[in-house]
């Protein structure tokens, strides 16, 4: 297994920053945010692309994933991360969400990244229902994954506690919904951990799907909070036990965006860690 960190925790740096804090601490890989203040693919210049492009030449670091799941640029009142959704009530305000994940996956074409990250369809509305919310999901991103077809980039969805796709149930009645060897699954350690879905033995059940994992710690409340690991309840001996049975050989990226004050520190801490658990 590889190991990479988001940029998601590194907000008051400059994507040169982050990237070179990451590789001295000793990092392979980088998971970059398609959003600011890093590469918000609407308005990266050539020369913005440029200067990606060099900062991960110079620190010899390799793109584990682009993460289109947050759009902070938009700046929703209600969150900014998974707002706009792909169920908007407003086909306007959804097309938005469409037309940063067709951006997002030119962007990983562009930067030579093997996949991207997006949310599962967002909250649904009170009162509203699953399986229409789960037809118009799918309706809407039939046409983004033929797109990912054809840039040659996965598109990835991310399971999400209080989201449309919470679980690897709900996540495989999904898939029979779209046949694409484009479409696959960002399988979240502490996502799953969150809503019940032991990672140990609901691993095995999507193995055939998952193309990258995130990785964070989660309390034992099961409160959708991420931490460092080894500061949570998630017994990572047993989940790295199941992903090494899959035979996994792709990238692992540690996701600690809280830690926006400290990053540094969070993520020297979560690779020491980690490469203990794994025995690296």
């Amino acid at each position: 297994m590889k190991l990479a960190f988001s940029t998601n925790a590194y907000l008051k740096y400059s994507f040169p920053e982050a990237v070179r804090r990451l590789a001295a601490i000793g990092y392979a890989g980088i998971e970059i945010m398609a959003d600011v203040p890093h590469a918000w693919p609407a308005f990266l210049l050539e020369e913005q692309k440029l200067a990606i492009r060099q900062a991960l030449r110079d620190n010899k670091l390799v793109i584990s994933n682009i993460n289109a799941f947050m759009m902070h640029a938009v700046n929703d009142s209600r969150q900014r991360y998974w707002y706009p959704s792909w169920i908007e009530p407003d086909r306007h305000y959804r097309q938005v969400r469409i037309d940063h994940t067709l951006r997002a996956l030119t962007l990983a074409r562009e930067l030579g990244a093997p996949c991207i990250t997006t949310e599962p369809g967002g909250p649904v509305e009170p009162g509203g229902s699953w399986s229409a919310a789960l037809s118009l999901f799918v309706g809407m991103i039939k046409p983004v994954v033929e797109h990912a077809e054809k840039e040659g980039v996965l598109l990835l969805v991310e399971p999400e506690p209080g989201l449309l796709i919470e679980t690897v149930d709900q996540f495989l009645e999904f898939m029979q919904h779209i046949d694409s060897p484009a479409l696959a699954l960002n399988y979240d350690i502490g996502h799953a951990y969150c809503v019940g879905d032991e990672p140990a033995t609901t691993i095995p059940r999507v193995a055939k799907y998952i193309r990258h994992f995130h990785l964070e710690d989660i309390a034992a409340t099961r409160v959708h909070h991420h931490l460092v690991p080894g500061e949570g309840a998630i017994d990572f001996a047993a989940t790295f036990q199941a992903i090494r049975a899959m035979n996994y050989q792709g990238w692992v990226t540690i996701e600690l965006y809280p830690y926006v004050d400290d990053p540094d520190d969070a993520a020297r801490t979560a690779l020491t860690r980690v490469r203990k658990i794994l025995g690296n």
